[in-house]
């Protein structure tokens, strides 16, 4: 379904204009009623075929009586579920659990075809100009005054890079994944095809082929993923739509921009980054083998789809000498070819393809790359990817010479695209770690060499103080006859690896080093020592990578501007971000501020940390990229991409800008090609529009400021109240949401928690969010809102709930927020979340708590109401409301057998499949929501 991370992001309609996507046509609407019911009659004629008509009868039963619960809180209909439910052996709950859950599944697939086929539409009836493209940023650029030179220009010292992690919130398999995508396509063909009976018949054995095979599928993985598991299931993406769709879209732009006058093709300004593999922050399993493996992988994905490519191009480009012209520099890309058969001797592109095939075949075998297709012939490897690259562009200048463009702009153009997006290397990675395990590794070098310097017991500016002259010396600080602790010896082996990563594969291969809990100057100085000592920063200061610190809770979001300040103050510091151009790239954390400080304090902090360091990124005449370190749910920062993009202050875009692409979000928006274009082009079109029409739009006025202050401090107390203030609140957090059984699941190599104590603080911040998804809460979404409300206009009756309307009117960030938290409240379901709360054994605990949440929930959603002006929720989204209105009769069911299941478990039921079934429950509950964790 539509989500707040939807499968095709779009834009949030202004409050008092709805966008075209919230008003679709009937004829599209009916058509998805109608995919759903053909996919839901498959699946339920597959559940009446697989288990028998009682189970079938049983799921329908189920299904009315939760419609009736979720509708009014119905009793007779809760004590029917619950007969319905105890009265079930574990094994029949269980197939009952999946029935529901693959509906869930099957429900997302047609609502993403249905975005697919209007958008289509629009296209047709000449209406994508109008929405979030390019093809619109850009006209609207034009009319603004721009021309296709001056945004030439501005594409060339761009950077849009989506950045993939392993966050585990994706609770799907590959094996489910692949097979939805067989559905997605054969939906696509009875869209597309004026189909015959016959192909109709078939297209339907087809489906019902695939639904079956899903059905008899074991719907979790039944061991944990290792890290290299989950490189692997990152990289299935880029088969799916980085590596054919990236480059088609650029290409697009490319010739909507039109020629450009010396010939220069547009910038790739669209780069794929990812943290699979490098981020070793709180996961001991990312060492240096498997940062060697995570690079040695991504290179054989690369070469081997150009290697496929060039095959096809091989089989198209039979061009005879005596018909066509070959230049000069073609025929000598030819006299470096292997021999290749007389047939093809007069055929000199094939013999260049020849050639280029070759080197790139001996290329792999020295990267020791397992190469698909064809032996190549003997020939020299490739030194570099702009070696492989000039030799593509020889043969384009050679048929665009002799009149055959055309051809050019074919396979041969979007593999020369490709090239120029992925090189060798395929996608960016980021090395990560705590700057904690940073101070350690430096504390045992320095004490190995120089005992009694105690480093962890110095201030912040003698540790400054040393590490500055650590910088400016040559001599190597790791000594060869110290015998270094596991921690350390892991950190310098990890660094080492990323050194000879760069001489191999190029200094893209891994272009950041991110610190997280950044708390000082020191901070970046520790990483900027350890990689001085294996080569990545020379004594000179000229660094070969960016050191960017990641500011994550509240506090550190309120000083990161005086960090940087006195990080860019100091000279050796200096003179390393000039050695990067000029470019200091600083990452957010979305996640850890909003559990440290609830949703509306993390999103306010957020933005004044924005506004401070553009100041004083000016004052220091130094480029500030922003890094989004977003999840996938509005608890964790996620959000349509666009409407969060143009909400960022005045100057905080610039033309560059990275976010991270999280858990399930990954294959919402990426596994289907199509959606996965158009979310690519969203973003892209997103930043060209918050950096040329909207670069410095007018800061808010100041009482909009000094209101968002106010409320975001009665939020801030409210939550803090609840979450760190309650006594009890973590027994009751444990107690009624699934967050023991979470870490059972095998959806990622990562440990759930930071320690093993049961502490909020020590708890990660995606299974934090995730449990509340889980039971229908989604508190970290909105909690503090409605109290805040409340004692805001309490103490402000001269402004009154006018002034808080005015504020979503015409304040592009309030605007977010709300519309964001309508979203989240849409999902949630107080009705369900009781009878988690069941679960508390402590009656009064359970009561006091959740009489509070409850009374927070409904006074958010008044409040949210009145402001936005609706009279329900998702009033302005008519599309998604009904999406999300026709899913909880198949998602609510769900939670009440999950709440059953927990019962059994904790009450020391040792079936395994009550476990299971929990498990199933988990992946049913997060489809239907899409964006859990």
């Amino acid at each position: 379904m539509a989500s707040d991370v939807s499968a095709i992001e779009r834009k949030s309609p202004s409050p008092d204009s709805p966008s075209r996507d919230d008003a679709p046509s009937s004829q599209a609407d009916a058509q998805l009623r109608a995919e759903i019911r053909l996919l839901g009659r498959i699946l339920g004629d597959t559940v009446r075929d697989q288990e028998g008509d009682d189970v079938f009868d049983l799921v329908e039963s189920i299904r009315q009586a939760s419609i009736r619960f979720h509708r009014d809180e119905d009793e007779g209909a809760r004590h029917e579920l619950e007969a319905m439910l105890n009265g079930r052996s574990i094994a029949e709950t269980v197939r009952i659990v999946r029935a529901f859950s693959y509906f869930s599944h099957l429900a997302n697939i047609a609502e993403d075809q249905n975005h697919i086929r209007q958008t289509r539409n629009q296209s047709g009836a000449g209406l994508a100009t109008a929405a979030t493209t390019l093809a619109g940023t850009v006209e609207r650029a034009r009319d603004a005054g721009f021309s296709a030179q001056q945004l030439r220009g501005f594409f060339d010292d761009a950077l849009v890079s989506p950045v993939l992690t392993a966050h585990p919130t994706e609770v799907r398999r590959k094996s489910t994944i692949d097979r939805e995508m067989d559905i997605a396509a054969l939906l696509d063909s009875r869209d597309r095809t004026q189909m015959t009976a016959e192909e109709l018949a078939d297209n339907d054995e087809q489906l019902r082929r695939c639904v079956l095979t899903l059905w008899q599928t074991n719907l979790l993985r039944r061991s944990k993923l290792t890290v290299l598991d989950e490189v692997q299931n990152g990289l299935s993406f880029y088969d799916y739509t980085f590596l054919k769709q990236l480059p088609r879209l650029l290409n697009l732009l490319e010739d909507r921009l039109g020629a450009d006058a010396d010939g220069k093709e547009l910038a790739s300004f669209l780069k794929m980054g990812s943290w699979i593999g490098g981020d070793r922050d709180g996961n001991p399993f990312v060492t240096a083998d498997v940062l060697r493996g995570t690079l040695q992988m991504q290179c054989e994905r690369a070469l081997n789809f150009y290697l496929d490519e060039l095959q096809k191009l091989y089989g198209e480009l039979s061009l005879a000498r005596d018909i066509v012209h070959a230049s000069e520099e073609l025929l000598a890309l030819n006299g470096r070819s292997p021999p290749v058969s007389a047939h093809r001797d007069r055929e000199p592109y094939r013999r260049a393809v020849n050639g280029v095939y070759s080197r790139l075949k001996a290329t792999a075998k020295t990267f020791g790359v397992r190469a698909v297709g064809r032996p190549g012939g003997e020939a020299a490897p490739y030194e570099s990817v702009e070696a492989f690259r000039e030799d593509l562009d020889i043969i384009n200048r050679s048929l665009i010479g002799h009149g055959s463009g055309v051809i050019a702009r074919g396979r041969l153009r979007r593999l020369r695209r490709a090239v120029d997006c992925f090189g060798f290397h395929l996608a960016s990675l980021d090395l990560r770690q705590n700057s904690a395990v940073h101070e350690r590794t430096i504390a045992e070098l320095f004490e190995a060499v120089a005992p009694g310097t105690n480093y962890l017991d110095l201030p912040e500016d003698e540790r400054c103080a040393l590490l500055v002259r650590e910088l400016h010396t040559a001599r190597p600080l790791i000594s060869p006859f110290a015998n270094y602790g596991e921690e350390t010896t892991s950190e310098l082996a990890v660094l080492r690896t990323a050194a000879e990563a760069h001489a191999r594969f190029g200094r893209q291969c891994i272009p950041q080093s991110i610190v997280s809990m950044s708390e000082g100057v020191s901070d970046l100085l520790e990483i900027a020592v350890l990689l001085k000592e294996v080569g990545l920063i020379d004594p000179n200061g000229a660094s070969r990578i960016n050191l960017v610190p990641l500011f994550e809770t509240i506090e550190d979001l309120r000083n990161c501007a005086g960090i940087m300040d006195r990080a860019l103050s100091l000279p050796e510091y200096r003179h390393l971000v000039d050695s990067r151009g000029g470019l200091q790239e600083v990452m957010l954390g979305y996640s850890d501020s909003n559990k440290d400080g609830g949703f509306i304090t993390s999103g306010w902090e957020l933005y004044k940390a924005e506004i401070s360091l553009v100041e004083v990124f000016a004052k220091h005449n130094v480029r500030l990229r922003l890094f989004h370190g977003r999840g996938g749910s509005v608890g964790r920062g996620g959000g349509p991409s666009y409407e969060a993009v143009l909400a960022q202050p005045g100057g905080a875009v610039n033309g560059q800008i990275r976010i991270t692409e999280q858990g399930e979000i990954i294959s919402s928006k990426y596994t289907n090609p199509e959606v996965g274009r158009q979310n690519l082009e969203i973003l892209a079109a997103a930043t060209l529009e918050a950096s040329l029409l909207q670069p410095q739009h007018s800061a808010p006025r100041q009482e909009y400021l000094a209101a968002m202050e106010e409320l975001s401090a009665l939020a801030f107390a409210s939550y803090r109240g609840l979450v760190y203030e309650t006594e009890g609140f973590e027994e009751y957090f444990w107690a009624s949401t699934v967050i023991n059984e979470i870490s059972t699941l095998n959806i990622g190599s990562r440990p759930a928690s930071r320690s093993k104590a049961r502490r909020i603080e020590n708890l990660r911040a995606i299974p934090w969010v995730f449990s509340w998804a889980q039971c229908r809460l989604m508190l970290p979404g909105w909690y503090g809102f409605g109290s805040a409300v409340n004692e805001w206009l309490r103490k402000n009756p001269d402004k009154g709930l006018d002034f808080l309307r005015e504020l979503y009117r015409e304040w592009p960030f309030f605007r977010m927020l709300l519309s964001n938290m309508d979203m989240v409240l849409s999902k949630s379901s107080i009705a369900v979340a009781s009878r988690y709360a069941e679960l508390v054994p402590d009656k009064t605990l359970r009561d006091t708590i959740f009489q509070r949440i409850r009374a927070e929930w409904q006074g958010s959603i008044d409040w949210l109401l009145k402001i936005m002006d609706q009279d329900r929720l998702l009033g302005h989204n008519e599309l998604l409301e009904r999406s999300i209105r026709h899913r909880f009769p198949y998602l609510d069911p769900l939670n009440h057998v999950q709440v059953e299941f927990l019962k059994a478990y904790r009450s020391k039921n040792e079936d395994p499949q009550v476990l299971r079934g929990i498990q199933i429950t988990i992946n049913g509950i997060s489809a239907g929501l899409r964006n859990s964790g």
